[in-house]
């Protein structure tokens, strides 16, 4: 009777760590490794997708690896149409380069923080939204005179050419702000840390994940006052209207199954960052 016990007790034991070992792989820690294929998808397929390689939480090169929520969400998508993650070749997409990418073949989809805009429709397509950020400021941590861009009056802020922070800012405080561009937001952070910028202004999940950086950490700090909207959307060439709808039906599986809010958790959460409601794809 004894060894009966035993044995059931070991059977029940293996139960509960196989049950265990399901319930991670179907996402306690991470986004769902294996959407469902969406119509049309190509298996075994491949894609080239841009993807920013500086901005920490969203997209970060790291050696040979790439983290980051764009990254976790185009693989998401990339896998929904057929396309394996080692099939998919990662080119880094800037402010500057997107719509250069898509118009000239270089990239397929372009997954990059990037905000749909009426004027950028005019040239690229979106599938989306699936983020909704605002414009904020990063100050440095001891900053007390600027609590919002209505007191950026004489100061030097910082941003990158070909994004709608550069172009909000230029628009509303034109004369009134000296605007600094340099190439990466990254570039901007590290002159803000070293006193060469008052501040640097892009979207605040961007923003707080720089802040939340090691070598940032109790130096620099959100201001907490965004003033804009940005819908970030998929960029895809203009016209391919059977890869937007097949990127809108798999970032609405995404939002579905709860790998958005799993992805959100591993890369953005961490820094501090309160995530959004989500978004309603397909309404780009």
């Amino acid at each position: 009777m004894a060894n009966t016990v035993r044995r059931l007790a070991a059977a029940a034991l293996a139960g509960l760590a196989v049950a265990a070992l399901a319930a991670c792989g179907s996402g306690g820690e991470g986004p769902n490794p294996s959407p469902a294929p969406v119509p049309g998808a190509t298996p075994n397929g491949r894609l080239t997708i841009g993807i920013p390689f500086d901005q920490p939480g969203i997209g970060l090169k790291d050696g040979t690896s790439y983290r980051g929520f764009d990254v976790e969400t185009a693989t998401y998508v990339a896998k929904a149409l057929g396309v394996p993650e080692s099939n998919i070749t990662w080119k880094e997409a800037t402010g500057a380069t997107r719509e250069q990418l898509l118009t000239s073949g270089q990239v397929d989809l372009v997954f990059s923080t990037y905000s749909i805009t009426d004027a950028r429709k005019q040239v690229v397509d979106f599938a989306g939204p699936y983020f909704l950020a605002h414009q904020d400021l990063l100050v440095r941590r001891n900053e007390t005179e600027i609590t919002g861009p209505e007191t950026l009056n004489g100061k030097d802020l910082c941003s990158v050419p070909g994004t709608t922070s550069a172009a909000n800012v230029l628009q509303r405080y034109q004369g009134r702000i000296r605007l600094k561009e340099l190439p990466k937001f990254s570039d901007c952070v590290q002159a803000l840390a070293d006193s060469q910028v008052d501040a640097v202004t892009t979207d605040d999940v961007i923003l707080a994940g720089y802040a939340a950086e090691p070598q940032y950490r109790g130096q620099l700090k959100v201001v907490g006052k965004g003033f804009s909207d940005e819908s970030y959307g998929v960029g895809i060439r203009k016209g391919n209207t059977a890869l937007r709808d097949q990127a809108n039906a798999a970032l609405k599986q995404y939002v579905a199954d709860g790998s958005w809010s799993r992805a959100l958790g591993i890369t953005v959460a961490p820094s501090g960052y309160r995530i959004p409601d989500p978004p309603n794809p397909g309404t780009a």
